[in-house]
């Protein structure tokens, strides 16, 4: 048996430039709101939906005041937001249910997360029981 110590080695590090300064990544962060179901049944138009967000993300606690630091755009029935400060995921299903409920959208559609980076406009599973009603 060969045993070789060079396949156990750790991989070797690169040393730092001279000249150049390191500079540290911002932390990015991406989300995207699905409203395709919504926008098929034609309740809620995703142009107004961004222009909302856009109006309302606050960015060093003033509102509307995205500069660099947050873009929100539309990608056909997606909503992305992309910030390059830290961003929380939540804050925006925060501003998701406040626009439903200003719309009069909320009592039938919900705000769930499908993924780490997404959240999705859905209905709320509503079942009749036919059963019950024709026992009387």
């Amino acid at each position: 048996r060969k045993t070789t110590t060079a396949a156990m080695a750790p991989p070797a590090k690169k040393a730092p430039v001279k000249g150049k300064v390191a500079t540290k990544k911002k932390a990015t962060s991406k989300f995207i709101i699905d409203c395709t179901t919504a926008e098929t049944d034609s309740i809620l138009d995703v142009s107004v939906f961004e222009k909302y967000l856009k109006e309302r993300i606050k960015v060093d606690g003033k509102a509307g005041n995205l500069g660099d630091k947050v873009t929100v755009s539309k990608d056909k029935s997606k909503i992305v937001v992309q910030a390059e400060s830290a961003f929380s995921k939540r804050y925006l299903k925060y501003l998701a249910k406040k626009y439903l409920k200003k719309n009069q959208m909320r009592d039938f559609l919900r705000v769930v997360s499908t993924n780490k980076a997404t959240y999705e406009l859905k209905y709320y599973n509503i079942q009749e029981n036919d059963d019950d009603a024709g026992e009387d």
